[in-house]
């Protein structure tokens, strides 16, 4: 009761115009102030320390300098030529552009939120600057995040295979159906809004070989960038965070000494630009730190599980009741907290009931980070709107369709299992 009451109170000082991150810290701490609350008051201040010593979370503001540096030193540009010609004769062409490079660039960080930060910088001014409401550039870009959860490497799928002792192997060949799905279940939408809304493609026709090859060999350098972290993380020279001071390495010596646009006026604009970028952002993660502690110390998660998983004896009704409780929680906590917390106790329920556990392990990722990127507190979603300055209720209106669009997709993956389990099965 109290939980619900905390978050009440959150979302009531968001609706009267509260900046976000005051708004979550208040409601949270406010909890160690009540007199049922058994907790000293500096428990609230430590959580918020804690949050700010994961290493994971070191990635957040590399990859917001990462793409600050990106538009500065011609990788960006050259990246977009290229996807702009594969994709650009499509309705909402630079939009579908869009998609095509998260899905390239999505698992480079291993971080949703890092990577809606990144794409906002680098894909979500631009967007605006042509014409696209900030609103639907900010959806579109925090939920193409999306792929993030299932295209290795992906951070979440490592803790869940670690905590729930399934292959991680098996794990990261599953997820790269489920991406792929969801990047054309997202471009698909993405046509279907442009077509409504007048958004005309940026090119006439389809590219020719000749023209594909010109902008690849143009490109080059920006084409390799996110291979060498790709790979990288795959064969584990770097972790994710380790990965972001590469990339960053890399756009300096690309951007000055190969493409020749990264001054040194440029480089200092970007830094000044991301001290901004990451004072807001980060006050965001730190006060939503003691609110999820709050909502797990409350047993909230744990009392819904054993509801849950009690009542119900058909598998495939399971899996859909316990997708639906992730899917809040994921709206409430951020996605690794959620990993860390329940897989222990879901795995082994799921595979008493014959769910396979690969399976139930791609569902519940896509659906832990997917909250992060909704209301009413997801950190995509305020990463994203903090940078490109849209209200929250212009993303909410603009990313229904999107909304939509993951959850069909969830929905086939839980009622098609082998979509997800044939290329697994089929390698191993």
């Amino acid at each position: 009761m109290i939980s619900v009451l905390i978050l009440v109170l959150a979302l009531t000082l968001i609706a009267i115009g509260m900046p976000v991150a005051f708004a979550i810290g208040i409601a949270g701490t406010s909890y160690f102030l009540l007199p049922s609350t058994f907790l000293p008051d500096s428990t609230a201040v430590q959580r918020i320390v804690a949050v700010s010593q994961s290493f994971p979370l070191l990635a957040v503001p590399l990859f917001i300098l990462l793409g600050n540096l990106m538009n500065g030193s011609g990788i960006t540009e050259r990246l977009l030529r290229l996807a702009s010609t594969l994709a650009g004769w499509m309705r909402g062409g630079l939009a579908q552009s869009s998609i095509l490079l998260s899905a390239l660039m999505g698992g480079v960080s291993g971080s949703a939120v890092a990577d809606a930060a990144m794409q906002a910088r680098v894909l979500g001014v631009p967007m605006v600057k042509r014409g696209y409401s900030p609103g639907f550039a900010g959806a579109l870009l925090a939920i193409g995040g999306i792929i993030t959860a299932t295209i290795p490497p992906s951070l979440g799928l490592i803790l869940y295979g670690y905590l729930g002792e399934v292959s991680i192997g098996r794990l990261f060949i599953a997820g790269i159906v489920p991406g792929a799905l969801l990047t054309v279940a997202l471009m698909a939408t993405t046509a279907v809004v442009a077509r409504r809304r007048g958004y005309v493609p940026e090119k006439e026709r389809p590219p020719t070989l000749a023209e594909v090859w010109h902008d690849f060999v143009q490109g080059f350098w920006a084409v390799l960038f996110p291979v060498w972290l790709l790979v990288g993380i795959r064969f584990g020279l770097f972790t994710p965070s380790e990965a972001g001071a590469f990339a960053i390495l890399y756009a300096l010596i690309v951007g000055m000494f190969i493409y020749r646009e990264l001054t040194p006026r440029r480089v200092l604009d970007a830094f000044l630009q991301t001290l901004n970028d990451i004072g807001m952002i980060m006050l965001i993660i730190l006060f939503s730190g003691t609110f999820g502690y709050v909502i797990t110390f409350e047993r909230v998660p744990q009392d819904i599980a054993a509801f849950a998983l009690t009542a119900l004896t058909d598998p495939t009704v399971l899996l859909f009741v316990v997708c639906g409780f992730l899917l809040v929680l994921g709206m409430l906590i951020e996605a690794t907290v959620l990993v860390m917390l329940l897989t222990p106790i879901l795995v082994p329920v799921i595979t008493a009931a014959g769910i396979d556990p690969v399976h139930f392990g791609l569902v519940m990722m896509t659906l832990v980070t997917f909250g992060g990127m909704t209301p009413p507190v997801g950190v995509s979603m305020f990463t994203v709107c903090g940078i490109l300055r849209c209200s929250y209720r212009d993303y909410t209106i603009e990313a229904l369709p999107f909304i939509g669009a993951v959850l069909g997709t969830v929905v086939i993956m839980i009622l098609f299992p082998q979509i997800v389990l044939f290329l697994p099965n089929w390698l191993m």
